[in-house]
């Protein structure tokens, strides 16, 4: 299983939310592409980037910082937040990103999620953000009314490379990842799954990891930078 270190973008800088909430930002680094060093350093694999701004302009807003991250850091990266066209899509993956993440326009155009993913064998993800179950979109500040699931499922066909399912509610909560619907969730589809919300501690990763379902990797941001889970040794340990 992979642990992907978070870097979510807000004005230029590294910062967490809680539950998503745009009005609680904590800024944890100015310097993005020096973060993302941090982390490469201590030995990570990918690095999981968000453009939080991004996501609800519905275009990119941070593409200056996650241009730098690319520059510096030799890791594999991929990128969620208003990534909602071919032209963007193709511009990204031009510019070294290894996988983009769509997550709106998998509920409003999954036409262009299967377009995408047919162009870009390998590099095409699908973000799935879900409270109670029922996907949000546009930075999750639209509820809609399709099931997680549901939505999983009809890109079984499709060639993405993988789902990335988060539980709105856990993110950032430092509370632990909802391992129950996350694991239902990889049961019910073939598509490599991807954990993310509330992971916080190497017990979190363990309880993922062990969750019955073969789970392709998780993501953590918040307990990275407060130090609650030690990257190298969390990076030492699901590999051993």
């Amino acid at each position: 299983m992979i642990l992907y270190p978070a870097i979510d973008l807000k004005d230029g800088k590294a910062v967490r939310l809680l539950r998503g909430d745009m009005d609680c930002a904590t800024v944890f680094n100015d310097d993005p592409a020096a973060q993302a060093m941090e982390f490469v350093e201590a030995g990570c694999e990918w690095l999981h980037l968000v453009d939080l701004n991004g996501a609800f302009a519905g275009e990119p807003v941070n593409a200056a910082p996650v241009e730098a991250i690319l520059k510096k850091c030799k890791v594999p990266a991929q990128l969620g937040g208003g990534i909602r066209d071919m032209a963007t899509i193709e511009s990204w993956l031009s510019k070294g990103l290894a996988r983009v993440i769509l997550g709106t326009v998998a509920v409003e155009n999954p036409a262009l999620v299967r377009e995408a993913a047919r162009a870009f064998p390998g590099q095409v993800a699908v973000g799935i953000d879900a409270r109670g179950g029922r996907v949000a979109t546009k930075g999750w500040a639209t509820e809609t009314d399709v099931d997680a699931t549901d939505l999983a499922k009809s890109f079984e066909d499709a060639g993405v490379a993988a789902i990335i399912y988060t539980d709105i509610n856990r993110d950032g909560a430092m509370q632990g990842p909802n391992v129950e619907a996350t694991a239902a969730l990889a049961k019910a589809i073939s598509i490599p799954v991807i954990a993310s919300g509330g992971v916080s501690s190497i017990k979190d990763l363990i309880a993922l990891r062990d969750c019955g379902a073969s789970l392709d990797g998780a993501i953590s941001g918040r307990a990275l930078y407060d130090g609650a889970i030690d990257l190298k040794a969390a990076l030492d340990m699901l590999k051993s």
